[in-house]
């Protein structure tokens, strides 16, 4: 049966990585269906590429096992409008994106519905709540998946499955310069001010996580550890699109209670774009997630750090457990790897530090030999070059295989 001219489509994405994955899917279904509409959850990225949006991304965004808790009934109320939606209009064909607690519950209700499940974005499974495998089993009709080693994972599993590559790795290249980049005027200050940086200097980024919670956790040993390395450096921070004006004013506030009273401040900068402030900077500390990922496609040496609550971190070691299609060696506090570019190489590329490693001295210890002309800095660099290669297969963008995957479903 041939697909509708105009085919509603429903979108799920509760992060701020999943919906600039969704926008840029958006717009590549457009292409090939140009009267498609599009409904559900996103971020503003996905509004403005045209989905109509049955519920804000940002007002559902929330991680962790304590910090899900807090906010169950907001969370359980913003559930129920999103299925009764997907009932009253019936969409043809359904894509989660990432956001595995919400979208894989979401999918149990749209495949009674019969509307036919493409997961974009795998859960994490296969570190973390295998049991949940069934689920996917019983509710996904495709996963697409953008790390190369969950295709095997899947595929063992009886779950149909594309390798489409990762989205961000067919992104170019920066275009600003760094100049550009260090004059330009910025949106995320209320008085327009300007980034303040000095291009004749080696900047490290400083990347904290996308949430507030996550920033609060991980900034502030990233701002002594800047003390630490002096002004030799400048240092910036790049911020998520979906903090506010007033989120950000009281980040750059509490800047002042992090400092070390007795150290000559180096200049640090809240910056907008993530991309340019890898790409322009030396070297980086970076809070696992997406974010270690757009590091690696940068190409330049970088720290992975974490720290969450503590009865999260202490259920997450007890439940996360590799499968054997991921070659995963335990450092020398036996722990398995959590950044992406060690798990993709299948060995340790990018340093870790996490929960009580995660110290001052500990993070200054592991960036000094990246910052100079080193052995370890050569190495890592090659090692992320074999990174990005990984993530790019030959062929079609990711997400334009994506939407032919759509399409092929809305076919059938």
């Amino acid at each position: 049966m041939a697909a509708r001219s105009n085919p509603l489509i429903f979108l799920s994405a509760g992060e701020a990585s999943g919906d600039h994955y969704g926008a840029g899917l958006i717009a590549e279904i457009r292409k090939l269906i140009p009267g498609a509409e599009f409904t559900g959850l996103g971020g503003t990225a996905m509004e403005h590429a045209g989905q109509h949006r049955t519920l804000r991304a940002e007002d559902v965004a929330v991680m962790g096992f304590t910090e899900v808790i807090l906010h169950l009934p907001a969370i359980y109320r913003a559930f129920h409008k999103l299925v009764n939606s997907a009932r009253l209009r019936r969409p043809d064909v359904a894509i989660l994106i990432d956001f595995p607690d919400f979208n894989l519950r979401l999918a149990h209700h749209l495949r009674e519905l019969g509307v036919p499940v493409v997961y974009l974005v795998s859960p994490q499974l296969w570190a973390w709540k295998q049991k949940r495998l069934r689920q996917v089993q019983e509710r996904v009709n495709k996963m697409l998946v953008i790390f190369p080693f969950e295709e095997a994972f899947y595929r063992n599993r009886g779950v149909e499955v594309e390798f489409i590559g990762h989205p961000l790795a067919d992104e170019p290249p920066p275009t600003i310069t760094r100049e550009q980049f260090a004059q330009r005027t910025t949106s995320i200050s209320p008085d327009g001010s300007r980034h303040h940086l000095d291009p004749a200097k080696p900047w490290i980024a400083l990347l904290p996580g996308s949430r507030v919670y996550e920033m609060l956790q991980n900034l502030p040993e990233m701002v002594k550890t800047a003390y630490e390395l002096g002004d030799a450096y400048e240092y910036v921070i790049p911020v998520a699109r979906t903090l506010t004006i007033k989120q950000i004013s009281k980040l750059e506030f509490d800047l002042g209670n992090w400092e070390p009273s007795d150290a000559p401040p180096p200049r640090i900068s809240f910056v907008q774009d993530a991309a340019p402030a890898l790409y322009h900077s030396h070297a980086a500390c970076v809070a696992s997630g997406t974010a270690t990922v757009l590091a690696a496609l940068m190409g330049k040496p970088f720290l992975v750090v974490y720290r969450t609550s503590k009865l999260t971190y202490a259920i997450a070691k007890r439940v996360v457990r590799y499968p054997p299609e991921i070659p995963a060696p335990l450092d020398q506090f036996n722990r398995p790897p959590v950044a992406m570019a060690n798990l993709i190489a299948g060995r340790r590329v990018v340093p870790e530090l996490l929960q009580e490693q995660f110290t001052v001295e500990n993070m200054v210890a592991a960036l000094r030999p990246l910052l100079g002309d080193t052995p370890e800095r050569a190495a890592q660099i090659s090692g992320l070059a074999e990174v990005r290669a990984r993530l790019h297969p030959s062929g079609r963008p990711a997400l334009e295989r994506a939407a032919a995957a759509v399409q092929s479903i809305l076919n059938t």
